[in-house]
């Protein structure tokens, strides 16, 4: 084992959030990610690859930069420069969790270059309390499909792994959407009915990813809490949502706050249908990118890396 505070590598999964009814609570890991490696230098740098390269090989203004400053300055330790290698497979802006992924990638190389001895429990409330409201960092920390809250002064989180047959696929529009400008649009009180829906529909969508019940996701994942009004920012959304039920398709949502659109699929045979029905209902509106793949089990693996010719790796123990 290799002394504490050298090279790290760190492999964070998208998520996809709300789900339809679970407002702030449900989410799922996906198999796509944010890879990020660093060791002490001279000074900072990024040499970054894969999507928006160029926002994250950035060092003004770079979320990973800033927030590992920050912690570090607020545990009292002094700020080394890093050199950060990025692969980043995950859609910025997009609802698809990366601003989870940047986040909880700040902390961990925070607690692991300032020796902060933090357990995974603290990681996660710490991103939870970045990010405002836990279940992105939930997904992205443990895998799989998490229900999770700030319930009794913490983070509670419960989480099952997502049924092996089924597929996602999401489906991604030309521009981006700020999470501020989709919580914009949202009321501030609801009436009963609307509540009373979305609390059945989720309560059926924890039970249908822990029981593999596809039949249920055309309705567990219906939403009047926040999908209703943000129909007119994620154009997206209202061509796809009578899909559900239809091609292989079991269920369809917002992935997070949008604009990105899930489609939840019963296996891999039947992604190619689906694809093809997602394109043919777009016809007209925009040509978009689907990004087909499964639900990710394993949630953030941190590797520290021997300094040998080999780099045999070994996991850290959160």
């Amino acid at each position: 084992m290799m002394e504490s505070g050298g090279r790290i590598r760190v492999r964070l999964p998208a998520t996809s959030a709300n789900l339809g009814p679970g407002f702030d609570t449900a989410a799922v890991a996906l198999d796509f990610y944010l890879t990020v490696e660093a060791e002490p230098a001279a000074e900072f740098s990024i040499a970054a690859s894969g999507r928006d390269a160029d926002r994250c090989g950035a060092l003004e203004d770079n979320l990973v930069i800033e927030l590992y400053r920050t912690l570090m300055e607020r545990e009292g330790r002094e700020s080394r420069p890093l050199a950060i290698r990025m692969e980043n497979e995950i859609p910025l802006g997009m609802g698809c969790g990366s601003s989870a992924a940047g986040r909880l990638a700040a902390i961990v190389l925070a607690n692991h270059f300032g020796q902060f001895g933090w357990t995974g429990d603290r990681v996660l409330a710490e991103a939870s309390e970045l990010e405002g409201h836990p279940d992105n960092a939930a997904a992205c920390w443990l895998g799989g499909f998490v229900a999770s809250g700030t319930l009794g002064g913490g983070v509670q989180v419960a989480h099952v792994p997502a049924p092996d047959d089924w597929r996602a696929i999401v489906v991604l529009p030309t521009e981006p959407l700020a999470t501020s400008t989709a919580r914009a649009v949202l009321p501030a009180i609801y009436a009963r009915p609307d509540v009373v829906t979305n609390l059945q529909a989720v309560a059926m969508l924890g039970l249908a990813f822990a029981q593999g019940r596809g039949d249920l996701l055309k309705v567990a994942m219906t939403d009047r809490v926040h999908q209703p009004y943000r129909l007119a920012i994620c154009p997206l959304l209202p061509t796809l949502l009578p899909l559900a039920g239809q091609s292989g398709i079991l269920g369809v949502a917002l992935s997070g706050a949008g604009p990105a659109v899930l489609a939840i699929v019963e296996n891999e045979a039947a992604a190619e249908s689906a694809a093809l029905a997602i394109h043919a209902a777009l016809q007209g509106v925009q040509r978009p990118e689907l990004l087909v793949c499964r639900f990710q089990g394993e949630g953030t693996c941190v590797v520290e890396l021997a300094r040998t010719s080999t780099e045999e790796p070994y996991c850290s123990g959160f």
